[in-house]
């Protein structure tokens, strides 16, 4: 039995491949990567494997992006630190899965259910997998509105009002639907962490604009765009070189 291992901590690799030694003979290890790059080059240069233990989580990725990225025609049982409530999701979408760390009993269990199914390959369903374990995943939330301190006065603004913001001599601004312009505490590489960006775009070094705020584009240049805003701005609003191919994506949804 020709066996494909993807796993990118050692310890875990060499664990699952001792113990594929004692509960399986025949087991004979091809190869042992450990990053999403390296298994696309492998099963796309080899014949492939009667079996993959597939980590979730590799080095450069998940391992999902193998499955889009060339054909495999190979069954899979996942191995996992995924919680409880998601494992049901890689048993029915795979030969099986292990939860990390390996035990013995469970890895001969998963033997026995893939020699039971080996007649038929079970490829996993990658798109039903991912919508099982979306509950699981982390919800990154945006920035909702700003604390704008003047004087003794605090005002809450939304970040739904808010055009672009914009350095001038040093100090961060927004402005607001009705051109209304108040300083932030933020700099503008912090407020790209925190701003939703498919909203939001950093367009050079003094800009970050909303989608709403763009008014008019030009090319300025064979690789640069000048866009005018609204309301109007003081400033360079020009896309630097480097951001360029980033925000014709972004404009059309793309990023």
């Amino acid at each position: 039995m020709n066996i494909l291992i993807i796993e990118d901590e050692d310890p875990a690799a060499e664990r699952l491949e001792g113990l594929l030694s004692e509960a399986a003979a025949s087991a004979k290890i091809l190869a042992r990567l450990d990053s999403v790059a390296a298994a696309v080059n492998w099963l796309s240069a080899h014949p492939a494997p009667d079996l993959i233990f597939l980590d979730i989580q590799l080095a450069d990725g998940l391992s999902f992006e193998i499955f889009r990225q060339t054909e495999v025609n190979a069954p899979v049982i996942f191995t996992t630190a995924y919680d409880q409530y998601a494992l049901n999701a890689f048993r029915v979408n795979s030969i099986d899965y292990l939860l990390k760390p390996v035990k013995r009993e469970e890895l001969t269990r998963a033997l026995e259910k893939f020699n039971k199914t080996q007649a038929t390959v079970m490829l996993p369903d990658l798109s039903q997998l991912i919508r099982q374990l979306q509950p699981n995943a982390p919800v990154r939330e945006f920035k909702r509105r700003f604390l704008i301190r003047f004087g003794d006065k605090i005002k809450a603004i939304d970040v739904d009002q808010v055009m672009y913001f914009f350095t001038e001599d040093k100090i961060n601004y927004l402005r607001t639907r009705d051109n209304q312009t108040y300083p932030v505490d933020q700099n503008l590489d912090r407020l790209e962490e925190l701003l939703d960006p498919k909203r939001f775009f950093r367009i050079n070094r003094q800009f970050i604009v909303s989608i709403e705020a763009i008014d008019q584009m030009y090319a300025f240049s064979k690789s640069r765009v000048k866009i005018t805003l609204r309301p109007p701005s003081e400033g360079d609003t020009i896309v630097s070189t480097e951001r360029s191919p980033l925000f014709k994506e972004w404009l059309a949804g793309e990023s």
